[in-house]
């Protein structure tokens, strides 16, 4: 069988410092421990972190994160499919570590797989390039926002790291609640920090005024990379701008680490112009953190996929019907 243990796919990524944090092991921990089922495969100079999950009686779901790695994953399918048949999938659904072109036109999905409307991921987001002198990466954002960094130190913000993950939360969850979006319990955020800070690849920063919590993140990183996952803010002192020198100092520690770009990691699912066009008259769903985004900079990519490779194809189109029904009660 090509199934690897957690220590040999650790040992393998050794090799593959370019690979995406959704696949490294201390992600696999960390989903283990929420309901999915992980399983590193590998063969040769390929690999890929395989998570599986009980969707319905019957439909059994194979996931592949920001994968697979290597530059020739496709010889990796056989073993894959092995894999995924054995642990009775439905369907695997990989959403590639791989950019569309600058026009951000949808790529056609490979042979044996079908174009998915069901992303995991975020789609699409902005990535900001944070090599060379802090003040040229500061000169490149908008104006606004580099006055409302400036802004918040002058006021009496202060920025420093912490290991409170109660406050962190109670940050999110009053985001959630002013924003309407769904967060994580409070034990998935601790256990995300514990599997990543002692390895240097988390850090939670907390925004302060007079010793009062206004805002704060959870900033990831590994290999050249860094993501901005997790962030939440209260009510209090917005005027402050703490959110803007919380976010700077988020890619000032990434820079620390060695990363060479920044992933916001989440923006509307739409192309350029409309973005522009309209983020001033919109602030549902991602439209909010859009108009925070844009004014650090950074280039607008959408990822390839997500795709679909089918093994049931009854059971699932059985399983799209009762997708399509669920989300339309949810738009309700």
């Amino acid at each position: 069988m090509p199934e690897v243990t957690p220590s040999a796919w650790e040992q393998y990524l050794r090799y593959h410092p370019e690979a995406h944090i959704l696949q490294t092991a201390a992600w696999g921990k960390l989903k283990q421990k929420y309901g999915w089922h992980v399983v590193p495969i590998q063969s040769g100079d390929t690999g890929a972190q395989v998570l599986f999950r009980r969707l319905l009686p019957g439909i059994n779901l194979a996931y592949i994160p920001r994968g697979p790695i290597g530059n020739e994953w496709f010889k990796l399918l056989p073993e894959i499919d092995q894999v995924c048949r054995k642990h009775h999938c439905v369907f695997l659904k990989i959403e590639p570590d791989e950019w569309e072109d600058e026009t951000n036109l949808p790529s056609p999905p490979p042979i044996g797989f079908v174009a998915s409307g069901q992303s995991i991921q975020p789609p699409r987001t902005l990535v900001l390039d944070i090599r060379g002198d802090e003040r040229i990466l500061l000169s490149q954002m908008k104006q606004k926002t580099r006055y409302n960094i400036n802004l918040a130190q002058k006021k009496g913000v202060v920025v420093h790291s912490t290991n409170d993950l109660e406050i962190f939360h109670s940050l999110i969850e009053l985001t959630a609640q002013r924003d309407r979006f769904g967060v994580h319990q409070l034990s998935y955020y601790r256990h995300a920090y514990q599997l990543f800070h002692p390895l240097g690849q988390c850090e939670l920063l907390l925004a302060e005024y007079e010793h009062s919590p206004l805002a704060a993140l959870m900033v990831f990183a590994y290999g050249k990379r860094a993501w901005y996952f997790y962030g939440g803010s209260s009510d209090l002192h917005r005027e402050r701008m703490p959110n803007y020198l919380l976010q700077w100092e988020a890619i000032r520690w990434a820079r620390s680490h060695g990363c060479t770009e920044y992933d916001f990691w989440g923006v509307p699912d739409t192309d350029l112009d409309t973005l522009e066009s309209k983020f001033s008259q919109r602030s549902d769903g991602l439209w909010g953190v859009y108009r925070f985004k844009r004014g650090f900079g950074g280039v607008l990519r959408r990822s390839q996929g997500p795709w679909d490779r089918i093994y049931q194809p009854l059971l699932y189109r059985m399983y799209q019907i009762w997708q399509n029904a669920h989300r339309g009660e949810q738009n309700q």
